[in-house]
């Protein structure tokens, strides 16, 4: 029987989401209450995958083994990259050779991807077109940011140019970080150095003919930043809503959609909603207002605050009569004391205290 496996890789260290990514690492941050690895493990199991490798720094593995998200059924294994030499894109993918084999095509998909795909159309595609590597692509009005590929008949890429310079953008068709893999991949890939798949390996493929295509249509979203992060959730928010499979707490006053995690505690008089997320054992106090925002667990907002289109980390004490305005990231542990206005887009570290009104944009740690 086939072995249907696949490598997700998240040794990343997340730099354009600190300082929430200082004390944990990007496919651990939630989506509407869920680790981000746990929908990519729903989403490989409900299509067959049944073994999946890490590709992880040791920092990484300590907090996935930590956090213990559900491995809905999946055999996880993890292929640690070396502490003093990240091994870029491609070299993570070549320690994983040994957990793979060379028998069958394996799928590899980024962690910082929040994607709605069918992998085993994707294998089959793969299959089918007798490629070495099948790249998701998808398409968006900005692809500077991203790998772009040009294809022609039959699906094949013609060719690929890893964030291309303004004027080689010919095309708004983006590299989603979701592949299939044959072996012979492995033969590309030097061991033990840092390599770039996209820079390195997909261009010579599509030269050589043997690069190919399958296009997402569904829902695609890239957590690169605190932006891109929270409107993930709002997305996911509603795409739950629609299909009923979020449950909301009742006898409180809510403006939908919202999420609310168990064993939460809320005042009276207190508004949450639309697009508030709220995480597990978070306490809330009387006349709170929350909105447009993720509030991780075990944080405690008191009497009297607004909270609007920010991102309050774990285990946070803001004080009473605080207002968090929007793009506000406040990492986890911090402590507002009460009556403290924190202007728009302003970012606190791990573990400060704020004690006084802050008007300027800045990131204190």
């Amino acid at each position: 029987m086939t072995v249907l496996k696949a490598v997700v890789l998240a040794g990343g260290f997340a730099t354009r989401l600190r300082p929430l990514s200082c004390s944990r690492p990007k496919t651990l941050f939630p989506i509407v209450n869920k680790p981000l690895l746990q929908w990519i493990f729903e989403g490989l199991s409900n299509n067959e995958v049944t073994e999946v490798i890490l590709a992880v720094n040791a920092l990484t593995q300590f907090h996935i083994k930590q956090q213990k998200p559900p491995k809905s059924g999946l055999k996880i294994k993890y292929a640690i990259d070396p502490s003093k030499m990240p091994l870029g894109t491609a070299g993570p993918i070549k320690n994983t050779e040994k957990a793979i084999g060379h028998t069958e095509p394996f799928i590899v998909l980024n962690g910082d991807i929040f994607a709605d795909i069918n992998y085993k159309q994707l294998m089959d595609t793969h299959t089918k077109s007798n490629a070495l590597a099948t790249i998701t692509l998808c398409k968006i009005d900005d692809p500077s940011r991203y790998g772009i590929a040009e294809i022609e008949k039959g699906n094949r890429i013609k060719n690929f140019i890893e964030k291309p310079k303004k004027e080689q953008v010919s095309t708004n068709l983006i590299n989603a970080g979701i592949y299939v893999l044959s072996p012979k991949i492995f033969d590309y890939i030097p061991k033990g150095k840092q390599c770039s798949i996209e820079r390195e390996i997909f261009p010579i493929l599509a030269k050589e003919h043997k690069l190919f295509s399958y296009m997402i249509n569904g829902l695609w979203m890239d957590i690169g930043n605190p932006e891109e992060y929270l409107q993930t959730n709002k997305i996911v928010l509603d795409n739950l809503v629609t299909t009923n499979k979020l449950k909301t707490p009742k006898n409180i006053e809510t403006k939908k959609p919202i999420a609310i995690d168990k064993k939460c505690n809320i005042g009276k008089k207190t508004i949450i909603g639309p697009y508030a997320i709220i995480g597990k054992n978070v306490t809330i106090g009387d006349n709170v207002q929350i909105y447009d925002s993720i509030v991780f667990p075990g944080t405690k907002i008191n009497d009297n605050t607004t909270i609007n289109g920010a991102i309050i980390g774990e285990n946070v004490d803001v004080g009473k009569n605080v207002r968090v305005n929007t793009g506000c990231v406040i990492a986890d542990q911090v402590k507002i004391k009460d009556g403290t206005n924190i202007t728009r887009e302003f970012s606190i570290c791990p573990g400060k205290e704020i004690s006084e009104t802050i008007l300027k944009r800045n990131v204190i740690c």
